[in-house]
């Protein structure tokens, strides 16, 4: 059993940030060779990579508007429990992957904004339904501070995968209800 202690939380938010970093690096060195391992919608053979699409990135400046966001929520959700971060991540993979996969439009689908607005969602809202002090006020922060998100779910440029941004959010909202009477 993993202990939920904050030195687990800093070394989980390490492993992420030298993992994400690494695999920018590997990316950026080899031409963004790792993209290959993207979703494509209804493509059977790249269903297997809605567990690599979150980890890879278009380019650097891509990369970078995700980092940091990904480094505050990833922080932000341990605080419910290190045991609901690791499985609200989890879940989040299953199901933003399987929904651009299957109801996306065709393009390669990269980046982990679709996991950061499944974070977003889920933050927003489990805050509220746990009825803990100390956890609204995390919800609300994210109100505050991150709510301009909130129109990445609709349709912009035709680079930007505003399906992974919806499905994300949806499915973090759908995994605050669901785990909400579950102890933290």
């Amino acid at each position: 059993m993993i202990k939920d202690t904050p030195s687990n939380q800093y070394k989980t938010l390490a492993f992420i940030a030298l993992l994400l970093i690494a695999i920018e690096v590997i990316n950026l060195l080899t031409g963004r060779w790792l993209n290959q391992f993207s979703i494509i919608p209804r493509d059977l053979g790249h269903l297997a990579y809605i567990f690599s699409s979150p980890l890879l990135h278009a380019n650097l400046g891509h990369f970078s508007a995700n980092f940091l966001p990904m480094m505050v929520l990833s922080f932000l959700l341990m605080q419910f429990s290190y045991k609901r971060f690791l499985l609200v991540t989890f879940w989040l993979f299953i199901i933003i992957g399987l929904m651009v996969w299957g109801l996306a439009r065709e393009a390669r689908h990269v980046g982990a904004s679709g996991i950061i607005y499944g974070y977003f969602g889920y933050l927003l809202l489990a805050g509220f339904l746990s009825k803990k002090f100390s956890l609204i006020l995390i919800s609300l922060a994210v109100a505050f501070f991150y709510g301009g998100m909130i129109w990445g779910v609709l349709p912009s440029g035709p680079f930007v995968s505003w399906e992974s941004h919806l499905f994300g959010f949806i499915a973090g909202l759908f995994l605050a209800w669901r785990f909400k009477d579950k102890a933290h």
